[in-house]
């Protein structure tokens, strides 16, 4: 499969990769550090926290090392549909 870039990781899967909760609706969450280790359509299993995705604006490090904001909105849907998307500007 294609190596993730900052340009393609909402198309990506996101289990295994680190990830920090930067922003969230929820401020107990914020600050929330961990491995992704399950996804629904709207949530990610954080260690062994579950998060809404919408609401939250997420930190993940690639594999590159490069870490790369994305909102939880954009990535709020099953993974397989988010492989064919088409992402707004930002992510082109």
């Amino acid at each position: 499969s294609m190596p993730i870039t900052p340009e393609n990781l909402p198309k990506h899967e996101l289990i295994g990769l680190d990830v920090e909760v930067v922003k969230s609706m929820d401020e107990g969450l914020e600050g929330l550090v961990g491995e992704v280790m399950d996804e629904t359509e709207s949530m990610l299993r954080i260690d062994d926290k579950w998060v809404e995705k919408k609401n939250c604006t997420f930190l993940f490090e690639i594999p590159s090392g490069e870490k790369v904001e994305v909102d939880g909105e954009l990535i709020a849907k099953r993974p397989e549909e988010r492989t064919g998307m088409k992402l707004p500007d930002k992510w082109r």
